[in-house]
């Protein structure tokens, strides 16, 4: 038929299958997002509340309430009071318990959805425990009166001690992860992508006729993107502290080296991916394809602890996971640069491998 439509329509047919990544990111795309969601919350049990009882080591009756707790399904661990408040705040922990001699307390954010269910867990388990106490000394007592006392003994009042915890909080969690994604697409797209199409335009050929070495314009380039980033992240910081009380506890300094190694990492792999590509399409594919592994698995959203144990050192290996891993450890748990010196160690060295192989394999034209 030679009808109009049915050329067009054709035409534009032959179009849209002619191009790789087109494809890729009407038809690939979606399939590997399910995939990797799947296999971070397919067929998964949730995983039992972390709960901390407050008490010295080897004290008889922390122990006694943590192996309660453990039966019930909980995980628990005992620590000292300054240890518990400090897993609470930092969001190690939905709770924890305090026992006292008529009472058991309850210390954790209200805030926090998980710490409202492991509440409701921990005092169905005491309830559990206490009742079995009170059963047990009524079998052992004679006539009704000595069992009403031995209950009376038994039953433990529970008190709540509500705590507000800037640190424990899910946008505590997320500003971090969004700092890294900020970091991530900037890298990648302000300056791969910025050089690609620098090539297209001819403009890079013209720049060969000049006595500048490609030294001078990669370091050029990576300058640019680092100077720039600073307004970028330092707006999203301010939001953050400001606008929603996230914390920042460690040295503003130590968070500063973390999101230029981050940037560094980012942008030495975006020299890279534009050292060879000579069209908009391939470098958007290519700078979309190294985005896709960080933004399902670098914990940017939720735990990269989600996925499977046998994928762990792949993740680990992502620089992603580094710059989030170490903007959480920095800003909520005041972490130093001995506890993250191996993670900028590890965005040291994407950048330096990255930039020095984008220095040998890039071309003008």
């Amino acid at each position: 038929m030679n009808h109009p439509f049915v050329q067009l329509f054709l035409s534009r047919l032959r179009e849209f299958l002619r191009e790789p990544e087109a494809l890729f990111w009407v038809y690939g795309f979606p399939l590997i997002m399910a995939v990797g969601l799947g296999i971070a919350f397919w067929d998964r049990e949730p995983e039992p509340a972390q709960v901390d009882v407050q008490g010295a080591p080897g004290e008889a009756r922390a122990d006694e309430l943590r192996r309660r707790l453990e039966d019930a399904g909980l995980a628990a661990e005992v620590h000292d009071e300054a240890e518990c408040r400090r897993r609470l705040r930092v969001g190690k922990t939905a709770l924890f318990v305090v026992p006292e001699d008529d009472a058991f307390r309850y210390v954790y954010d209200r805030a926090r959805p998980e710490s409202l269910a492991a509440r409701t867990e921990v005092d169905a388990a005491v309830t559990r425990w206490r009742a079995g106490v009170v059963a047990e000394r009524g079998e052992e007592a004679d006539g009704v009166r000595a069992t009403s006392h031995a209950a009376g003994a038994a039953r433990w009042r529970t008190d709540d001690a509500p705590v507000r915890e800037a640190g424990s909080r899910y946008i505590d969690f997320l500003i971090p992860g969004l700092m890294g994604l900020n970091l991530m697409g900037g890298g990648l797209f302000g300056v791969g992508f910025v050089i690609v199409d620098m090539r297209v335009r001819k403009l890079l050929k013209r720049m060969l006729a000049t006595p500048m070495k490609r030294s001078h314009f990669l370091l050029a380039v990576l300058g640019t993107r680092l100077f720039l980033l600073l307004p970028e992240v330092g707006l999203l910081l301010l939001l953050a502290r400001f606008g929603f009380g996230v914390p920042v506890r460690g040295n503003p300094f130590l968070l500063g080296a973390v999101i230029t190694l981050g940037a560094f990492a980012f942008s030495g792999i975006g020299l890279l991916l534009a050292s060879r590509a000579d069209k908009t399409e391939t470098i958007s594919g290519l700078v979309n394809l190294v985005m896709l592994p960080g933004w399902l698995a670098s914990g940017t959203f939720f735990s990269s602890k989600r996925f499977p144990d046998a994928v762990q050192p792949f993740i680990q290996a992502l620089p992603l996971t580094q710059v989030n891993d170490a903007l959480r450890e920095v800003m909520l748990e005041g972490a130093t640069a001995g506890q993250v010196g191996w993670r900028l160690a590890a965005l040291a060295a994407w950048g330096g491998v990255t930039f020095f192989l984008a220095l040998k394999w890039f071309r003008w034209r």
